[in-house]
């Protein structure tokens, strides 16, 4: 597909349309849901920019490609305009996430405690993404106490916060990084 102009003029007064057509303002809380996916796909960019070729730059990668249909889902006001194909999330990716967590975690030292965000540019990055992604899950729980959004899509975004915890811990143990623990001062 082949974008020929990026600017339309049709949002210059705070409006804006959803898949199908509809209009509906820019403030709406379906737009904050879509734009923080959007945010999140931009932050896992960044994140696929600092990760060497292999498996975890493929799996993100996938993530991002997955996003754009959870926007697309987002972005469809179902009462008014059906699903299409592209608004709906690949079949399994729930559990593929879930099987990327515990691989990832088997693969790890058992520890304890709090981790800080941080460690290596990667793996702080990686908490960033994170920390977005539950942002986007707080947004679609909002637009799902007004509006229709599929299960799954809520399950991909919880998931997905808690891949990208675990994904940053590998990224620091194997770079050799030593997470810091969390440190009660109140104890």
């Amino acid at each position: 597909m082949k974008i020929t102009k990026v600017y339309t003029k049709t949002g210059d007064k705070g409006m804006t349309s959803l898949v199908g057509g509809v209009r509906i303002r820019k403030s709406d809380v379906r737009i904050e849901a879509y734009g923080t996916v959007d945010e999140l796909s931009a932050q896992l960019g960044l994140l696929v920019a600092m990760l060497s070729e292999g498996e975890d730059r493929t799996n993100v990668i996938r993530i991002q490609n997955n996003l754009f249909h959870v926007c697309t889902h987002l972005a469809t006001d179902q009462s008014q305009t059906p699903l299409y194909p592209s608004a709906r999330l690949p079949e399994g990716e729930v559990a593929f996430l879930e099987a990327e967590i515990d691989r990832l975690m088997s693969l790890l030292p058992e520890r304890q405690g709090f981790v800080l965000p941080g460690g290596t540019m990667a793996a702080a990055q990686a908490h960033v993404a994170r920390t977005v992604c539950r942002r986007a899950e707080r947004r679609i729980a909002t637009l799902a106490e007004v509006a229709e959004v599929g299960e799954e899509i809520s399950q991909y975004v919880n998931r997905l916060s808690d891949y990208l915890f675990v994904l940053a811990k590998i990224i620091n143990f194997n770079s050799g990084q030593t997470e810091i623990i969390w440190q009660n001062a109140c104890k």
